[in-house]
């Protein structure tokens, strides 16, 4: 049977393989070909062709893709419950006179694909049911084995590791959100003039783009692959048409990641208006300017957009007498590039230049690339949406799967990167608690600062008093 070829000879520069209409498919037991590529077959087929034997091992590019991919069709347990049978019974584990010699050449197979599933969707296993299974399984191919006992041993102590450790995020997260929300219910009763503001805090726009970087690469590092599928699950209609994660949300870290964007947004509307007088909010503005000017240089394309939006929200673009103290050829150019039409043209060169930066990088500095997660994640949407799951004839597509794949895999190289620069506590901290004002409170602060200068605005700056102080 043919390998499943790397992704550099599976897709072209569109995605997809170039050649896959230009040659007469060939069946391999459910499983079709074009040119050596699989671009369909039966789900029970694709599960098998994911299972070793004593001959063969599949390629790591097809473990990556059906592990992304087979969420859209059954559950993670259930896939796991599959494979756990097909290893036992085809493998004959269950049976101890069972030939040694064959079982010494299956067991570090099935314990490498054990290992790849554990390591790159370590998530899976905080099912209770994930976990079982995987400890039947690896205590069969362990026993009378010192060899395979110690492997499945490093395998389990490193997932609990990673599962203690978001544990460990999400507890900090919780903490981190409860300070933010006790830290506004000190602001309502504070007076405004002895608040701090990000520019007591910090004035080198450098230095705050660094910090910022830190956040986003921390907040990249725990999403996981599933994630992106699982945010998108939609009904399969050949598979009792129910959705395999309508029971619970499972994409909780890529929605705390799309929070902290609008988080960011909110805090740089919020600090330019805040102040009472004019000559700092241009100074304010102009200093977000320069952090975001900073992040691009980065790559941290993902908090320069967060900076702009703020700056392009109502209550801060509307204050007219502000903005004309700026000079905005600097902020014209940061705009250039967040420009939507062409769909992110230039958004996406640069992308591909910070992309192209990281492949060759000397330092890791160099390698990272923070993406505007918004847009990766509309991209994934689309391809989603505009790909069919299944073929006519009822044979999942997977064709669809690997440029899904593709995609998330170079998201997976992004969020390996470590940050290189020094973590500033006091900074950090400010970041993620200082308290942000809300919608209607931005508004009313900026018609404070720039009163109403029509009638829709007088109507709207009543209406904002009346309900805030109701709200007092």
């Amino acid at each position: 049977m043919p390998q499943t070829p790397p992704f550099p000879v599976t897709f072209g520069s569109t995605g997809f393989n170039n050649n896959v209409y230009q040659t007469k498919e060939e069946n391999y037991g459910s499983l079709y070909y074009h040119d050596n590529n699989l671009v369909s077959g039966s789900l029970e087929a694709l599960i098998q062709h994911l299972v070793p034997n004593v001959d063969y091992y599949p390629d790591r590019t097809y473990i990556f893709t059906f592990l992304l991919s087979s969420r859209l069709y059954l559950h993670p347990y259930e896939l796991m419950s599959k494979v756990c049978h097909l290893c036992v019974e085809h493998q004959r584990l269950s049976d101890p006179q069972a030939d040694k010699i064959r079982l010494r050449k299956i067991a570090p197979k099935i314990v490498q694909l054990l290992t790849e599933w554990t390591e790159t969707f370590p998530y899976d296993f905080r099912d209770e049911r994930m976990m079982r299974s995987l400890k039947e399984l690896t205590h069969r191919l362990s026993c009378g084995d010192e060899l395979y006992r110690k492997a499945v041993q490093q395998m389990m102590q490193a997932l609990i590791r990673k599962l203690t450790t978001l544990s460990q995020y999400e507890e900090v997260l919780a903490k981190l959100s409860a300070t933010a929300t006790d830290r506004m219910t000190v602001l309502k009763t504070k007076p405004l003039s002895i608040q701090r503001d990000i520019l007591t805090i910090c004035n080198d726009p450098f230095a705050l783009a660094q910090q910022l970087t830190h956040i986003e690469l921390e907040r990249l590092s725990y999403i996981g692959p599933e994630e992106f599928v699982q945010a998108f699950v939609q009904k399969d209609l050949l598979d009792n048409d129910k959705s395999c994660f309508s029971d619970r949300k499972k994409a909780t870290n890529l929605q705390t990641y799309v929070e902290w964007f609008n988080r960011l947004s909110y805090l740089v509307a919020t600090e330019i208006c805040m102040p009472v007088k004019k000559k700092q909010r241009a100074r304010v503005i102009e200093f977000f300017i320069d952090v975001a000017r900073e992040c691009f240089n980065i790559g941290n394309f993902n908090s320069m957009m967060a900076i702009i939006s703020g700056m392009n929200m109502s209550p801060v673009s509307r204050l007219k007498k502000t903005w004309g103290k700026i000079k905005t050829a600097k902020f014209d150019i940061l705009e250039h590039q967040m420009d939507p039409s062409s769909n992110f043209y230039n958004y996406r060169t640069a992308m591909r230049g910070a992309t192209q930066r990281a492949v060759t990088a000397h330092s890791s500095r160099e390698k990272i690339v923070i993406p505007f997660f918004s847009l990766l994640i509309k991209d994934i949407y689309f391809l989603n949406e505009g790909c069919a799951n299944r073929l006519p004839n009822g044979l999942v597509n997977f064709e669809k799967f690997w440029e899904l794949a593709k995609q998330v895999s170079e998201f997976m190289t992004w969020k390996q990167v470590e940050c290189p620069f020094e973590r500033d506590r006091k900074i950090l901290q400010y970041l993620l608690t200082a308290p942000v004002f809300s919608e209607d409170a931005l508004y009313l602060a900026s018609y404070e600062s720039e009163g109403p200068e029509n009638n829709m605005e007088k109507d709207s700056w009543k209406s904002l008093r009346s309900t805030l102080l109701s709200r007092v």
